[in-house]
Protein backbone atom coordinates (compact mmCIF):
# COMPACT_ATOMS: atom_id res chain seq x y z
CA UNK A 1 0.00 0.00 0.00
CA UNK A 2 1.19 3.56 -1.11
CA UNK A 3 2.17 5.35 2.03
CA UNK A 4 -0.71 8.19 2.40
CA UNK A 5 2.02 10.89 3.09
CA UNK A 6 3.40 10.65 -0.03
CA UNK A 7 0.52 12.76 -1.48
CA UNK A 8 1.71 15.83 0.27
CA UNK A 9 5.25 15.21 -0.84
CA UNK A 10 6.57 17.47 -3.55
CA UNK A 11 9.53 16.01 -4.41
CA UNK A 12 10.41 16.92 -7.99
CA UNK A 13 8.26 19.53 -7.69
CA UNK A 14 9.46 23.46 -8.52
CA UNK A 15 7.49 26.18 -6.57
CA UNK A 16 7.87 30.10 -7.74
CA UNK A 17 6.74 32.26 -5.05
CA UNK A 18 6.44 35.94 -4.55
CA UNK A 19 6.90 37.88 -1.88
CA UNK A 20 9.78 35.38 -0.85
CA UNK A 21 11.62 37.76 1.15
CA UNK A 22 9.81 37.85 4.22
CA UNK A 23 6.43 37.28 5.87
CA UNK A 24 4.05 34.81 4.35
CA UNK A 25 6.17 34.09 1.02
CA UNK A 26 9.12 33.02 3.81
CA UNK A 27 7.46 30.83 5.42
CA UNK A 28 5.69 29.32 2.44
CA UNK A 29 9.22 29.43 0.50
CA UNK A 30 10.73 27.60 3.39
CA UNK A 31 7.61 25.21 4.17
CA UNK A 32 7.65 24.30 0.40
CA UNK A 33 11.25 23.48 0.28
CA UNK A 34 10.91 21.10 3.37
CA UNK A 35 7.95 19.02 1.62
CA UNK A 36 10.46 18.48 -0.91
CA UNK A 37 9.93 21.09 -3.53
CA UNK A 38 12.73 23.49 -5.27
CA UNK A 39 12.53 26.81 -4.82
CA UNK A 40 12.11 30.26 -7.30
CA UNK A 41 12.06 32.71 -4.63
CA UNK A 42 11.17 36.45 -5.97
CA UNK A 43 11.90 39.09 -4.10
CA UNK A 44 13.27 42.79 -4.32
CA UNK A 45 15.93 42.75 -1.78
CA UNK A 46 19.26 41.43 -2.63
CA UNK A 47 20.39 40.30 0.84
CA UNK A 48 17.08 38.85 2.40
CA UNK A 49 17.45 36.59 -1.06
CA UNK A 50 20.71 35.52 0.12
CA UNK A 51 19.66 34.77 3.26
CA UNK A 52 16.55 32.63 2.61
CA UNK A 53 18.64 30.36 -0.16
CA UNK A 54 20.43 29.78 3.38
CA UNK A 55 17.70 29.15 4.96
CA UNK A 56 16.07 26.52 2.58
CA UNK A 57 16.45 22.89 3.82
CA UNK A 58 16.74 22.36 -0.34
CA UNK A 59 17.65 23.65 -3.97
CA UNK A 60 16.51 27.22 -4.67
CA UNK A 61 17.16 29.82 -7.45
CA UNK A 62 16.48 33.71 -6.13
CA UNK A 63 15.08 35.86 -8.72
CA UNK A 64 15.63 40.01 -7.91
CA UNK A 65 13.14 41.89 -8.92
CA UNK A 66 10.25 44.51 -8.37
CA UNK A 67 7.24 43.08 -10.02
CA UNK A 68 5.36 46.61 -10.17
CA UNK A 69 7.74 47.13 -13.12
CA UNK A 70 8.76 43.97 -14.08
CA UNK A 71 8.46 42.45 -17.64
CA UNK A 72 6.37 39.07 -16.54
CA UNK A 73 6.66 37.60 -19.46
CA UNK A 74 10.65 37.86 -19.83
CA UNK A 75 11.64 37.69 -15.75
CA UNK A 76 11.73 34.71 -15.06
CA UNK A 77 12.53 32.39 -18.13
CA UNK A 78 16.14 31.86 -16.97
CA UNK A 79 15.18 30.65 -13.44
CA UNK A 80 12.60 28.16 -14.70
CA UNK A 81 15.17 27.26 -17.61
CA UNK A 82 17.62 26.32 -14.39
CA UNK A 83 14.79 25.41 -12.15
CA UNK A 84 13.81 22.57 -14.81
CA UNK A 85 10.42 24.21 -15.11
CA UNK A 86 6.95 25.52 -12.44
CA UNK A 87 4.27 23.32 -10.99
CA UNK A 88 3.41 25.43 -8.24
CA UNK A 89 2.76 29.00 -7.92
CA UNK A 90 2.66 31.21 -5.03
CA UNK A 91 1.24 34.95 -5.59
CA UNK A 92 2.34 35.96 -2.25
CA UNK A 93 3.40 39.71 -2.66
CA UNK A 94 1.22 42.41 -2.07
CA UNK A 95 1.20 45.94 -0.61
CA UNK A 96 -1.24 47.55 1.81
CA UNK A 97 -0.71 51.40 2.32
CA UNK A 98 -3.14 51.66 5.10
CA UNK A 99 -4.67 55.07 3.54
CA UNK A 100 -7.69 56.61 4.62
CA UNK A 101 -10.58 56.33 2.08
CA UNK A 102 -10.46 60.72 1.46
CA UNK A 103 -6.80 60.35 1.05
CA UNK A 104 -6.06 57.29 -1.03
CA UNK A 105 -4.90 58.76 -5.04
CA UNK A 106 -5.42 57.61 -8.17
CA UNK A 107 -1.38 56.72 -8.63
CA UNK A 108 -1.95 54.73 -5.11
CA UNK A 109 -5.01 53.14 -6.07
CA UNK A 110 -3.81 51.83 -8.94
CA UNK A 111 -0.48 50.73 -7.50
CA UNK A 112 -2.20 48.59 -4.65
CA UNK A 113 -4.19 46.97 -7.46
CA UNK A 114 -1.80 46.35 -9.55
CA UNK A 115 0.58 44.27 -7.20
CA UNK A 116 -2.52 42.39 -5.28
CA UNK A 117 -4.56 41.16 -8.10
CA UNK A 118 -3.32 42.55 -11.31
CA UNK A 119 0.53 40.61 -11.21
CA UNK A 120 -0.68 37.45 -9.76
CA UNK A 121 -3.85 37.19 -12.79
CA UNK A 122 -1.04 37.98 -15.34
CA UNK A 123 1.60 36.07 -13.80
CA UNK A 124 -0.13 32.79 -13.32
CA UNK A 125 -1.45 33.08 -17.76
CA UNK A 126 2.35 33.61 -17.81
CA UNK A 127 3.19 30.06 -16.40
CA UNK A 128 0.19 28.38 -17.90
CA UNK A 129 2.22 27.07 -20.98
CA UNK A 130 4.98 25.55 -18.42
CA UNK A 131 2.09 24.00 -15.76
CA UNK A 132 0.08 21.99 -19.04
CA UNK A 133 3.82 20.98 -20.34
CA UNK A 134 4.59 19.00 -16.73
CA UNK A 135 0.76 17.95 -16.24
CA UNK A 136 -0.55 20.39 -14.16
CA UNK A 137 -0.34 22.56 -11.38
CA UNK A 138 -0.97 24.33 -8.67
CA UNK A 139 -1.99 28.52 -8.15
CA UNK A 140 -2.03 29.76 -4.69
CA UNK A 141 -3.17 33.52 -4.08
CA UNK A 142 -3.55 35.16 -1.17
CA UNK A 143 -6.62 36.33 -0.14
CA UNK A 144 -7.38 38.24 3.21
CA UNK A 145 -9.91 39.07 6.02
CA UNK A 146 -10.48 42.20 3.69
CA UNK A 147 -11.67 39.85 1.29
CA UNK A 148 -15.47 39.66 3.05
CA UNK A 149 -14.96 42.12 5.26
CA UNK A 150 -14.32 46.16 5.90
CA UNK A 151 -11.24 47.93 7.84
CA UNK A 152 -10.67 51.05 8.68
CA UNK A 153 -7.48 52.81 6.33
CA UNK A 154 -7.62 49.83 4.04
CA UNK A 155 -10.22 50.32 0.66
CA UNK A 156 -7.54 50.13 -1.85
CA UNK A 157 -6.46 46.78 -0.32
CA UNK A 158 -9.97 44.99 0.55
CA UNK A 159 -11.33 46.03 -3.21
CA UNK A 160 -7.91 44.44 -4.07
CA UNK A 161 -8.39 41.26 -2.38
CA UNK A 162 -11.79 40.73 -2.81
CA UNK A 163 -10.79 40.58 -6.38
CA UNK A 164 -8.34 38.12 -5.39
CA UNK A 165 -11.43 35.68 -3.93
CA UNK A 166 -13.30 36.34 -7.30
CA UNK A 167 -9.96 36.07 -9.72
CA UNK A 168 -9.29 32.70 -7.46
CA UNK A 169 -12.96 31.85 -9.34
CA UNK A 170 -12.41 32.47 -12.38
CA UNK A 171 -8.73 30.80 -12.84
CA UNK A 172 -10.31 27.89 -11.51
CA UNK A 173 -12.85 27.81 -13.74
CA UNK A 174 -10.90 28.69 -17.08
CA UNK A 175 -7.88 26.36 -15.99
CA UNK A 176 -9.07 23.55 -13.44
CA UNK A 177 -9.93 21.27 -16.60
CA UNK A 178 -6.06 21.32 -17.67
CA UNK A 179 -5.46 20.34 -14.66
CA UNK A 180 -4.11 23.82 -12.51
CA UNK A 181 -5.87 23.66 -9.47
CA UNK A 182 -6.22 28.01 -8.22
CA UNK A 183 -7.25 28.33 -4.65
CA UNK A 184 -6.26 30.92 -2.06
CA UNK A 185 -5.23 31.37 1.51
CA UNK A 186 -7.24 33.96 4.04
CA UNK A 187 -4.74 34.39 6.46
CA UNK A 188 -6.02 36.16 9.46
CA UNK A 189 -3.33 38.19 11.81
CA UNK A 190 -0.35 37.15 11.51
CA UNK A 191 2.77 39.17 12.20
CA UNK A 192 4.31 40.18 9.07
CA UNK A 193 5.99 43.58 7.53
CA UNK A 194 2.36 44.50 6.49
CA UNK A 195 0.65 43.95 9.65
CA UNK A 196 3.03 45.59 11.80
CA UNK A 197 0.84 48.15 12.75
CA UNK A 198 -1.41 46.30 14.36
CA UNK A 199 0.87 44.06 15.94
CA UNK A 200 2.54 46.89 17.35
CA UNK A 201 -0.25 47.95 19.52
CA UNK A 202 -0.79 45.67 22.11
CA UNK A 203 -4.08 46.63 22.68
CA UNK A 204 -5.30 46.14 19.10
CA UNK A 205 -3.32 42.68 18.88
CA UNK A 206 -5.12 41.14 22.06
CA UNK A 207 -8.49 42.25 20.85
CA UNK A 208 -7.93 40.66 17.28
CA UNK A 209 -6.83 37.75 19.64
CA UNK A 210 -10.24 37.91 21.42
CA UNK A 211 -12.54 37.79 18.19
CA UNK A 212 -10.75 34.64 17.16
CA UNK A 213 -12.49 31.08 18.14
CA UNK A 214 -9.12 29.92 19.31
CA UNK A 215 -7.95 32.59 20.79
CA UNK A 216 -5.18 33.29 19.61
CA UNK A 217 -3.54 35.50 16.43
CA UNK A 218 -1.74 33.53 13.57
CA UNK A 219 1.62 32.28 14.38
CA UNK A 220 3.80 31.90 10.95
CA UNK A 221 3.98 28.05 11.31
CA UNK A 222 0.35 27.95 11.40
CA UNK A 223 0.54 28.84 7.63
CA UNK A 224 2.85 25.33 6.52
CA UNK A 225 0.25 22.34 6.70
CA UNK A 226 -2.36 24.69 4.10
CA UNK A 227 0.34 25.98 1.57
CA UNK A 228 1.88 22.24 1.68
CA UNK A 229 -1.48 20.94 1.20
CA UNK A 230 -2.63 22.80 -1.41
CA UNK A 231 0.49 22.34 -3.48
CA UNK A 232 0.44 19.03 -3.26
CA UNK A 233 -1.41 16.05 -4.57
CA UNK A 234 -3.56 15.91 -1.33
CA UNK A 235 -5.82 18.58 -2.76
CA UNK A 236 -6.11 17.27 -6.23
CA UNK A 237 -9.81 17.95 -6.49
CA UNK A 238 -9.98 21.32 -4.39
CA UNK A 239 -10.22 24.35 -6.64
CA UNK A 240 -11.83 27.84 -6.43
CA UNK A 241 -11.54 27.92 -3.06
CA UNK A 242 -10.99 30.72 -0.58
CA UNK A 243 -9.49 28.92 2.61
CA UNK A 244 -9.84 30.70 5.41
CA UNK A 245 -6.51 30.10 8.16
CA UNK A 246 -7.55 32.73 10.73
CA UNK A 247 -8.01 30.75 14.07
CA UNK A 248 -12.12 30.74 13.53
CA UNK A 249 -12.11 35.12 13.34
CA UNK A 250 -14.63 34.79 10.19
CA UNK A 251 -16.86 32.03 12.31
CA UNK A 252 -17.96 34.25 15.05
Amino acid sequence: MKNPADIFSLKDKVALVTGATSGIGKQQAIALSGAGASIIAVGRDAARLDELMQQLPGPGVAVRTDLSTADLAETFKEAIAVAGGVDILCNTAGINLREPADQITAESWHSTLYLNLTVPFFLARELLPVMRERGGGKVINIASLQSERAFPNSAAYGASKGGVAQLTRAMAEAWSADGICCNAIGPGFFPTALTAAVFEDAEIAARNASQTAIGRNGEMKDLDGITVFLASAASDYITGQVIYVDGGFTAK
